[in-house]
């Protein structure tokens, strides 16, 4: 990957927080001052922000789903706040809020997405998810898009749906509140052209995916005030946290079979799935071209998150549009038939 300069981003670069540092609000951005004082009183005071410690997350990339048994000590087993990270709590205890998207509601569907974007080596996997004419979900974290906002366009270029996964990657819940709204309007976009997937892409997106899966009730309230529908998952290949020891290739490979196993047994007749990719590097998207003849098997329809939910208006902007679960049906028959 070559470093490149494309001057409509390299010149606003002053109006968002330095690359991958903490976001915040800057001093001068009166509009970020307005939108924030606008949603703060919304935002629930009660909920405290989470201290989650270095072995809770070590414990997290060994196996995730020893977050359930060792929650940090001071936190209430009923989880008041309805904490993923905890109990993978979707439906939020707070009123007023919207559940998590956790699966895609259509039978024998696969929502299909992709974590940790825009990669500056994403082209030959792009190429293949062209030559197979499949769409896909990409969550892109502002800073990427920033550094590879050229990658970004083609992803809006060849049909795919974008959604935002913050301004740095950090886990949300120990995030103030306010620094937790910069992550996410320096990523999205309020009502001007200087937030950064608008500024590169030239659209705003309407879905996000909180890093790590980290999201409590605080801020589902901070996303769902910005108008940033949460999209979760059930399952996870594990393929961002290889570290060769405790996660191997191996153990993505069986967490893959595991979830092919699922499917095939018919688990998903009823009621779709999501799972957890990522567009991180040239391993995670090696492992979505081996593994996608088996998901295509699987599953009678592979489609984009947004596409499951008959979601047609994926940004504000009216110029784009997905299409309905019913059209791309009629498109996959098609494809299969030719």
């Amino acid at each position: 990957c070559a470093p490149y300069t494309y001057p409509p981003v390299a010149d606003q670069m002053g109006s968002f927080p330095p690359l991958w540092g903490p976001a915040s609000i800057l001093p001068d951005d009166s509009a970020a001052l307005a939108m924030w004082n606008s949603i703060s009183s919304d935002i629930p005071t009660s909920i405290d922000t989470k201290v989650v410690d270095f072995f809770f997350r070590l414990i997290y990339l060994i196996d995730p789903l020893c977050r359930r048994n060792l929650p940090p000590s001071d936190y209430s087993s009923d989880d008041p706040d309805c904490w993923w990270t905890y109990d993978q709590c979707t439906t939020p205890k707070l009123s007023g809020l919207p559940p998590d998207v956790a699966d895609a509601p259509e039978p024998a569907t696969l929502g299909y997405g992709f974590d940790d974007g825009p990669s500056c080596a994403h082209n030959v996997f792009y190429d293949y998810l062209q030559s197979q004419n499949q769409k896909a979900t990409f969550y892109f974290i502002g800073s990427n898009v920033a550094s590879s906002p050229l990658e970004a366009q083609r992803a809006l270029t060849e049909g795919h749906e974008i959604c935002v996964h913050t301004w740095s990657h950090p886990y949300m819940t120990t995030v103030g509140s306010e620094d937790a709204f910069a992550e996410l309007w320096y990523s999205k976009d309020g009502d001007l052209p200087i937030q950064m997937i608008k500024l590169a892409v030239g659209v705003t997106p309407t879905c996000w995916r909180p890093p790590y899966g980290d999201i409590d009730d605080r801020i589902r309230s901070i996303a769902n005030a910005l108008g940033l529908q949460t999209i979760m998952w059930k399952y996870d290949t594990a393929d961002a946290s290889v570290d060769g020891t405790t996660i191997t290739d191996e153990t993505v490979e069986t967490n893959y079979n595991d979830f092919l196993q699922t499917a095939n047994s018919g688990a998903f007749n009823s009621t779709g799935a999501i799972l957890l990719t990522h567009e991180l590097n040239n391993f995670t998207m090696s492992e979505a071209v081996k593994y996608y003849p088996q998901l295509k098997s699987a599953f009678q329809y592979i489609v984009p998150v947004g596409v499951s939910l008959n979601k047609t208006q994926p940004y504000i902007e009216t110029n784009y549009s997905l299409p309905t679960f019913e059209q791309c049906k009629h498109c996959i028959a098609l494809i299969n038939i030719f």
